[in-house]
């Protein structure tokens, strides 16, 4: 099972645009538009610390350096989510009627297995991110704790912290925290719902993995994700945090995802 907190159309075409810069050289554009109409952020490449002290899983703290690559502004919404069903006349998710009205086509689509996430996302001729690059587009590059810096979550930086799903009524707009975007202006990177991520699950992975472009093991029994949700105390909502889930056959409340491009 899901483990929330610790212990406690029209297609458009994908446009990678280089700028020119001084001297002759050429930069990647900080922001591209998605086959699926999403809006890409650039997450330049270098060195962060990924990791935290709040749990084993995510101990040692270390140092890791990523190639550049895009990351979805927002979290994969139901609007965007009917295209692709529409598209490629995939079965819909559990409870879709449910979603799949006008007043929640911005909410982040749920129900998601590991499966569904990574199909809309290879659809989109984009990926799954992994969790090493999930976590620097959260927090960036100075060791902070939440997108937004080290303060404490608030109903202004996140969406979190609700005992009901309330036929979705749980999830707000993409976008909506504001105050909660990280370094890169990426939004909902804490609350709102848990996102999956590429890699396979291993509670001890980080005192074995690699310091360059890290992809999690190569198997395993559980994909991990990463964020928090709508259902999350504030004490889950950190960046370091790791979930995990079994990646087929078990569809909940709490799990969307968002995409990743290598430029």
């Amino acid at each position: 099972m899901t483990r929330h907190g610790k212990r406690y159309g029209a297609i458009a075409i994908v446009l990678v645009a280089l700028v020119a810069l001084p001297g002759g050289g050429q930069a990647q554009e900080q922001e591209i538009t998605g086959k699926d109409g999403a809006p890409m952020v650039l997450v330049p490449a270098g060195e962060f610390t990924m990791g935290g002290n709040e749990a084993v899983e995510e101990k040692p703290v270390h140092q890791v350096s990523l190639d550049a690559y895009y990351m979805d502004k927002y979290e994969v919404t139901v609007g965007q989510y009917a295209k692709f069903l529409e598209a490629t006349s995939r079965k819909a998710p559990p409870e879709w009627k449910v979603m799949n009205q006008p007043s929640h086509q911005q909410h982040p689509i749920v129900m998601m297995d590991w499966s569904d996430a990574n199909r809309y996302c290879q659809w989109a001729e984009k990926r799954l991110p992994t969790e090493a690059e999930w976590e620097k587009a959260a927090r960036g590059t100075d060791g902070r704790m939440y997108p937004w810096g080290n303060d404490l979550p608030t109903p202004q930086r996140a969406n979190y912290g609700k005992k009901k799903w309330d036929k979705n009524a749980a999830l707000v707009p993409v976008g909506t925290m504001e105050d909660g975007k990280s370094p890169y202006g990426i939004h909902d990177m804490a609350g709102n719902a848990w996102e999956w991520v590429s890699d396979w699950y291993d509670k001890v992975y980080y005192k074995k993995s690699p310091s360059q472009n890290p992809k999690g093991p190569e198997h395993g029994d559980f994909k991990v994700l990463r964020g928090g949700s709508w259902h999350s105390r504030p004490e889950s909502l950190h960046s370091a945090n790791r979930n995990y889930s079994p990646p087929e056959h078990h569809p909940s409340h709490n799990n969307g995802f968002r995409c990743a491009k290598t430029p």
